[in-house]
């Protein structure tokens, strides 16, 4: 899967980002530079961070319609908000952040990579937000019993959330079963490959419960 050195991309990354592969190398560099002296991933991580954070995070692309506006909440590093910017040139992405020390970290990032004219930055907690978007991302925020009441008021009517999950993605579905009654969304589990030898991605997708506006 990773290649000789840790910043190397795979094979798996050069196919999946095709054109773009400059541009998520120099993410993967910030990331694995500044991104550890900002401590936003450990140092331990920087061997993994192609499978487990850039193609981890492509895999959603699939998910989301063309030219869609997408929210990050909870953005951290910028995963998976960067990561799909760069490989989605027609999305519009905002990155939700309330920490200080990480939305430095994610405008210095994206005006590195040239990215500012359709990645905004924006310093405030998901409760305090008031935007729609048609796509509304979040990962490792949050168990979905929480997570479900700041993302849900942040989607356009048709919108959905993707929540990128591990293998506890179930029982957060089943523990969130009152939270998404009242938010009238219904919830699926889904394992998704940004490529047929990445590893794979679990992501619970939220959409509008149709029954529950029917009643």
């Amino acid at each position: 899967m990773r290649g000789d050195h840790p910043l190397t991309p795979p094979r798996e990354a050069v196919d999946v980002y095709g054109p773009a592969l400059e541009s998520i190398s120099h993410y993967v560099d910030i990331l694995t530079s500044r991104g550890i002296d900002y401590g936003l991933i450990g140092p331990r991580e920087a061997d993994r961070v192609w499978d487990r954070h850039v193609l981890n995070s492509a895999a959603l692309t699939g998910l989301v319609p063309t030219g869609a506006r997408l929210v990050d909440v909870g953005s951290g590093a910028g995963l998976p908000g960067l990561p799909l910017a760069i490989l989605r040139p027609d999305l519009e992405v905002s990155l939700l952040e309330p920490l200080l020390r990480r939305t430095r970290f994610l405008t210095e990032a994206v005006a590195e990579l040239g990215l500012a004219d359709r990645v905004r930055v924006v310093r405030a907690r998901a409760e305090e937000h008031r935007d729609t978007y048609e796509v509304v991302t979040a990962r490792a925020v949050a168990p979905l019993p929480r997570l479900v009441p700041w993302c849900a008021p942040l989607r356009e009517p048709d919108g959905i959330v993707l929540a990128l999950k591990g293998s506890s993605a179930a029982d957060e579905v089943r523990a969130a079963t009152a939270v998404l009654a009242k938010a009238r969304l219904r919830a699926e589990v889904l394992e998704l490959r940004a490529h047929p030898r990445a590893e794979p991605t679990t992501v619970v997708r939220l959409t509008a419960d149709r029954g529950q506006h029917a009643r």
